[in-house]
């Protein structure tokens, strides 16, 4: 649906004049002469009748392959590479361009210089996503957002959400992740924000960086793209503040506002209590208290919100009104929704952070659980881990080192997949080893054994250690899944 990308406001027509793009794509057109672009796809899964279509050439895929069936499923045109034209030429209407992905650049450079939105850029670590979620719902009261879909924040995601945005959007909120040093630099050149928010610096990516130093600069990169006298929004309680507000006083920025507990943050959070489903906040933003409810429960959340509000106050969002949206607030699949799942003797809670992992969100995700108590007075805490991946040659240590984490939190069976997480497997004193296995897949079995009624049971790993085959095959295996956070 169009509401995923645009909010409070129909999807406007065209997104983009036929005659208009061959300028700023540099294009020829081959076939007919295309109809006006109502949306733009790269992937003919997701595509929409009207969609101009990109033939973006990826690691596993090349979307030359994919432009007959693009148009034959209601794309205007596609947009391919010249040394594939002539192969292409006979499926419908194209517009050649020397490369497909500097074109789509083009598009979302074209999209940032013809807005009037306010934008707002946010990086970091962890909560990255969840602070996009929380900036789309805020935002929304007061006017139309353009927000990046799921985690659409790479050198192809950060184009693409800038190129679907409309003319009219008020407010726009662009996720911007990297795994190397250089990446954020062009891609926050394109979006041009108003407010650059980092969530935290956390060690993630080792493999690719000496020092979680070297993840703080890179992260830092934010604030080269932001408008001469933009808003850079730090977390004061993260351990690299001081060298991210060097880089803040180096750049663009004309203000550095600051959030999180330290009692000099600009946005101080006063008092958290995390309940099963939401979690209660009392805050102080520039001296205002506000106290207000988030539909999801975890402290983390709670932090972030405080950016949130300090972006809300300078887009000039009341700030009550920007509070009370919280209490709409769901996080995104696989980075934290709940179900209730039933077994033949009741029910028991399911966790779903399957979507990704690194240090700094495993130990949050246990202090999530540590504080939540499960159904029933007779289940257990569990958590089902699998590798966190790039962390380079201090991985195992990494990984081993979560071990007094799950015992401060008070887990009670942790059961583990993976080559890395044997080493914090082992580390585990025996009463709270539940099962360890190679894979995923080959923890499913002795996990199922393990469930009963009352349990309170956590999944988590990177993306590619696949545990969200576990959430998969627990929702398949027990009746009647129902999402309550």
């Amino acid at each position: 649906m169009r509401s995923e990308l645009t909010q409070n406001q129909g999807w406007p027509e065209p997104l983009w004049t036929n005659l208009g793009l061959i300028s700023i794509l540099q294009a020829r057109v081959s076939g007919p002469l295309p109809q006006s672009a109502t949306g733009v796809s790269i992937d003919t899964r997701t595509l929409f009748e009207g969609d101009l279509f990109f033939a973006i050439k990826g690691e596993n895929s090349d979307g030359h392959d994919h432009v007959e069936a693009a148009l034959a499923k209601g794309a205007v045109a596609a947009v391919v590479a010249e040394d594939k034209a002539e192969a292409l030429k006979y499926h419908g209407s194209l517009y050649v361009v020397r490369e497909v992905l500097p074109a789509l650049e083009r598009l979302a450079s074209a999209a940032r210089a013809r807005s009037k939105a306010r934008i707002v850029a946010v990086t970091g670590s962890v909560g990255k996503t969840s602070t996009k979620e929380a900036l789309r719902l805020v935002l929304g009261t007061a006017g139309s957002v353009h927000a990046s879909i799921a985690s659409y924040n790479n050198h192809w995601g950060v184009p693409l959400t800038l190129a679907r945005m409309p003319r009219e959007t008020n407010f726009g909120v662009i996720e911007i992740g990297m795994n190397h040093a250089g990446e954020i630099t062009p891609l926050v050149a394109m979006a041009k924000p108003h407010v650059a928010i980092i969530t935290a610096v956390a060690p993630v990516h080792l493999e690719f960086f000496p020092s979680i130093e070297a993840i703080a600069d890179a992260k830092a990169e934010i604030f080269s793209g932001l408008v001469p006298g933009g808003i850079a929004i730090l977390n004061r309680d993260n351990n690299q503040f001081g060298r991210l507000m060097a880089a803040a006083r180096a750049s663009a920025a004309g203000h550095i506002e600051s959030f999180g507990a330290d009692p000099r943050s600009d946005a101080r959070l006063v008092d958290v209590k995390i309940a099963d489903d939401r979690t209660k906040v009392k805050a102080q933003i520039h001296g205002q208290t506000l106290s207000y409810e988030i539909g999801a429960p975890g402290r983390h959340l709670a932090v972030n919100s405080l950016a949130v509000l300090l972006t809300a106050k300078a887009f000039g969002v009341d700030l009550e009104q920007a509070a009370h949206a919280f209490a709409s607030f769901d996080v995104p699949e696989g980075r934290g929704r709940r179900f209730t799942l039933t077994t033949r003797e009741g029910a028991f809670t399911l966790i779903d952070e399957s979507y990704n992992a690194n240090p700094a969100s495993m130990r949050a995700a246990f202090a999530l659980i540590g504080e939540l108590a499960p159904p029933a007075k007779s289940g257990r805490r569990i958590a089902v881990l699998g590798d966190m991946r790039e962390l380079g040659p201090r991985s195992e240590d990494l990984h081993s080192g979560l071990a007094i984490d799950l015992q401060v939190n008070h887990i009670d069976v942790v059961f583990a997949a993976g080559p890395m997480m044997k080493a914090l497997y082992d580390a585990l004193p025996k009463k709270l080893q539940g099962a360890w296995r190679p894979t995923a897949e080959e923890l499913e079995t002795p996990l199922r054994e393990t469930i009963r009624a009352g349990d309170l049971v956590m999944v988590k790993g990177s993306n590619a250690s696949r545990m969200h085959a576990i959430v998969k095959a627990l929702k398949a295996r027990y009746p009647g899944p129902r999402v309550i956070s």
